[in-house]
């Protein structure tokens, strides 16, 4: 074992930072203060945070963490219910149960023929009809575009692959009307997750791709790699840090080293995925799968652009509707499909 001790360490009297045969690095307690690139608003919704998980983690089962989740963004969906106005109408395509999502003010004539797919988040198990409104509403009000966000099926009712094939018979419901080249697919979290999925299910369908698609504080997989955010993002929100494998409900009894779990570990199928938008933050579990997942993109030769906020927590431009970080996430996005989506 070495030693490294800096001169700030030093002079503070912080212990000294230890690094093991095996290359692991020991610390000492410290103090990490609130990120000085980070908006004023961002801190005082991050003051809330820790309240907001022990509600939470006060659920007894599957139904009642929904609906406390559902309590607790509450006040997050009727304000951007305020900000963003929509139109939303409930739609079955291809079986699936979804909501159309378009803007008041109507769809732009350059996205009259194009849509989006938007995949929420909930860890695979939550947030329909909660993190898909948040997720889609200002996509479809900033964008001006038609979004559809679909209720995919989720643990522990049902298993992988049943939320892929759902993703699967809305696109394909989809491609009766649009070009593939129109549609995009997006999502944040767990969605972001079934969207490197669904694009890897997609194509072993032998279906076109779509035009573009958002993985958006998730990754196309890695997660087993335990890296760098595994052991930080935890301590950095409050929370000590729980590296595991175990991927929940829905995944139950799945081998993860398939492709179609974890596209990132198949070149092949890598090399298949339309431009990728990637977006996640510092204080966020899966920043180092993110980051992983762009640099396999690049890798197999796929355009794909990493956007990182410093000092965010885990999906904050989905429940922070009214910080500046929010405002820049949602213009990444929108600019994004307006550029690699085709119009035709």
């Amino acid at each position: 074992m070495f030693a490294i001790c800096s001169l700030g360490a030093a002079r503070s009297g912080m212990s000294q930072i230890k690094v093991d045969a095996d290359a692991a690095v020991h610390l000492p307690a410290m103090v990490v203060p609130y990120s000085g690139y980070a908006s004023a608003e961002s801190k005082l919704e991050f003051l809330k945070l820790g309240q907001q998980i022990q509600q939470q983690e006060k659920a007894r089962g599957i139904i009642e963490r929904r609906k406390i989740q559902f309590e607790v963004w509450r006040p997050a969906l009727t304000r951007i219910k305020a900000l963003y106005p929509v139109e939303s109408v409930p739609a079955m395509m291809g079986g699936v149960s979804t909501d159309v999502i378009t803007p008041k003010g109507g769809i732009a004539p350059e996205n009259k023929n194009r849509v989006l797919i938007e995949l929420h988040g909930g860890g695979f198990i939550a947030g329909a009809h909660l993190f898909s409104l948040l997720e889609s509403i200002p996509v479809a009000s900033l964008g001006k575009i038609k979004v559809v966000s679909v209720d995919y099926r989720q643990g522990p009712e049902y298993k992988f692959p049943a939320a892929s094939e759902d993703v699967t018979a809305v696109y394909k419901e989809l491609l009766k009307t649009y070009n593939p080249r129109n549609i995009g697919i997006y999502g944040c979290s767990a969605g972001g997750d079934l969207t490197a999925e669904a694009v890897a299910w997609i194509s072993q369908q032998n279906l076109p791709t779509p035009g573009a698609v958002g993985v958006l504080c998730g990754a196309a997989g890695g997660w087993s790699r335990g890296g760098d955010s595994a052991y930080i993002a935890q301590p950095l929100v409050g929370v000590a840090p729980s590296p595991t494998s175990d991927l929940g409900p829905y995944f139950a009894g799945v081998n993860v080293n398939d492709p179609m779990v974890q596209p990132v570990l198949s070149p092949a199928i890598l090399a298949k995925f339309p431009p990728t938008l990637l977006i996640t933050s510092t204080r966020d579990l899966m920043l180092s799968p993110a980051i992983y997942t762009h640099t396999q993109l690049v890798k197999a030769g796929v355009e794909a652009e990493l956007h990182v906020w410093d000092g965010m927590v885990h999906a904050f431009f989905t429940v922070y509707p009214d910080i500046p970080e929010t405002k820049e996430a949602l213009d990444v996005i929108v600019k994004f499909f307006g550029k690699h989506l085709g119009t035709d």
